[in-house]
């Protein structure tokens, strides 16, 4: 019974039904425990952690993964071990501690190559990769972003090819290499229209939306926002969903549409803090201190342009740092607003 539920579950997760998939693990993980099955148990903890984190409950799926690192180490599970590190790396990078996720995935990248796992070893350089985009890092997350590709190729991995061409189509777009970043993310979305992953195609669809955005084509980003929002929506990802909002927002306050654009900030701030990602009020921040400043309120602009750099220097973000300075700079001299941050 326990293994029919766990094959159901991964059938819902695999095609983004995220809450139907937690209901029947959570129901596998009863009945693995009811029969002291320590193997079955694990693989349901470990889904469990990776589904919640897939929805952006990230405190949810900490828990998991720690009490999956726990019960791996008990088992002698070293493959779980490194898979429990990774997610929990992915966990901590996501609520903007990017030193410990570096760490924490750095050990499951020795363990992997240990245990000559070439797919776990790719996908902790992918994640690596990643974390070093929140920290701001972008050159080395493109070298990270570079490997992971040859390597997922070189494994024949569809899935990890495309989130691949995602993280490179925002780190290149971070770099203001908008060409590239487009390229990237067509790639995506034509693997994951192949592969019927919904959640891959609303990320790409996003990726998209922002190129449109930043050569200023604000009809056809919103487009594309729309079709993200549409499946994020469905997924139930409010992260995901959160910085959708933000790049409509974004979009809108390019167009002087201010009033839909500070109810976009405000909601995506909203999903921000409910889901404690620092990285996502920042922008947010800025977003609506952008609006403020529009609007001739230059004192309460200032405080929100200040607010975020000090949050931004309290978790060493070095792109949303050299944003905010950007800002609080443009609002002495009044020149350059509105900002189209990439």
């Amino acid at each position: 019974m326990g293994t029919k539920y766990f094959q159901k579950a991964e059938g819902y997760r695999k095609s983004a039904e995220y809450s139907k998939a937690i209901n029947l693990y959570q129901k596998a993980l009863a009945y693995f425990k009811e029969k002291s099955d320590g193997t079955g148990m694990l693989d349901c903890i470990i889904s469990l952690a990776d589904t919640f984190r897939a929805k952006g409950e990230f405190i949810n799926a900490k828990e998991y993964y720690e009490e999956g690192l726990e019960l791996a180490d008990i088992l002698g599970d070293k493959a779980s071990v490194a898979d429990a590190l990774t997610g929990l790396g992915l966990c901590w990078r996501a609520l903007g501690d990017w030193k410990d996720a570096l760490d924490l995935i750095g050990r499951a990248h020795r363990l992997y190559k240990t245990l000559r796992d070439k797919k776990g070893e790719t996908f902790s350089i992918w994640a690596r990769a990643g974390t070093y985009r929140i920290k701001g890092d972008i050159n080395m997350a493109l070298i990270d972003f570079h490997a992971a590709l040859k390597k997922f190729k070189a494994l024949k991995d569809p899935s990890g090819i495309a989130y691949t061409y995602c993280g490179l189509g925002g780190s290149s777009r971070i770099a203001e290499l908008f060409d590239a970043s487009g390229e990237y993310y067509i790639l995506a979305n034509q693997l994951f229209q192949k592969l019927q992953d919904r959640f891959g195609l609303a990320y790409s669809y996003c990726g998209l939306g922002n190129v449109y955005r930043m050569y200023r084509d604000y009809e056809s980003a919103l487009q594309y926002f729309k079709k993200a929002e549409v499946l994020y929506k469905r997924i139930g990802d409010r992260v995901s969903y959160a910085y959708t909002l933000w790049s409509v927002g974004t979009t809108y306050k390019m167009l002087g549409e201010k009033e839909k654009a500070l109810k976009s900030f405000r909601e995506s701030a909203h999903l921000f803090t409910q889901t404690e990602d620092p990285r996502g009020k920042i922008y947010c921040m800025l977003g609506i201190g952008e609006i403020d400043y529009l609007d001739g309120k230059k004192s309460r602009a200032q405080e929100a342009f200040s607010k975020a750099l000090a949050s931004a220097k309290k978790y060493r973000f070095g792109v949303e740092r050299k944003y905010a300075e950007r800002l609080l700079k443009a609002s002495e001299t009044g020149k350059g607003f509105p900002f189209n941050l990439p």
